[in-house]
């Protein structure tokens, strides 16, 4: 039989802290996918998930964007030590600070899963950009490999619609 984990989530949001990294990945299974997540200041980008997704909000407060299936942008605040379901294919982007902590669980992508991330212009709404890949390993941290994509292209940050340049964090 495998080990069960039992993990101190303070602990692990102190260790990130510590650590400068964003993502502390605490197992990937077949059917599940557990980590602690760090807040990015920088955080932009709608995550289309192919799988459902529960956020536990262990410190700080979380602003969850998302997208409504109309396309309109509306925000649920998830404030410390309360969880919130996001259902798969939902595009939605978490927003906490750097010294904000959140617990994510979800199930580990099947072969040939695609995420998505996708950008939109600060100024008129309009879809600047889209990246997608194949997660086979979290520990990889996707989030951080799309951003920069992103960002190191000045092509994908303007808006094709109104000119408006996002700016680079």
């Amino acid at each position: 039989m495998e080990k069960m984990p039992i993990v101190n989530l303070l602990d692990t949001a102190r260790g990130l802290a510590d650590s400068g990294r964003r993502v502390d990945v605490l197992w990937q299974h077949p059917e599940s996918l557990v980590f602690v997540a760090r807040g990015r200041e920088y955080r932009s980008e709608f995550h289309i998930n192919p799988s459902d997704e529960t956020m536990y909000q262990i410190k700080g407060v979380m602003h969850l964007h998302y997208r409504t299936p109309e396309g309109k942008e509306e925000v649920a605040v998830i404030p410390e030590g309360s969880i919130i379901y996001t259902p798969a294919g939902i595009p939605h982007s978490p927003r906490f600070p750097p010294d904000a902590f959140a617990l994510i669980a979800e199930r580990k992508r099947r072969p040939g899963e695609v995420d998505r991330f996708q950008w939109y212009c600060p100024k008129c709404d309009n879809l600047l950009h889209e990246e997608s890949c194949v997660v086979e390993d979290y520990k990889s941290d996707p989030v951080s490999q799309a951003y920069k994509r992103f960002f190191d292209s000045e092509e994908f940050r303007t808006c094709k619609n109104c000119g408006e340049v996002m700016p680079a964090p």
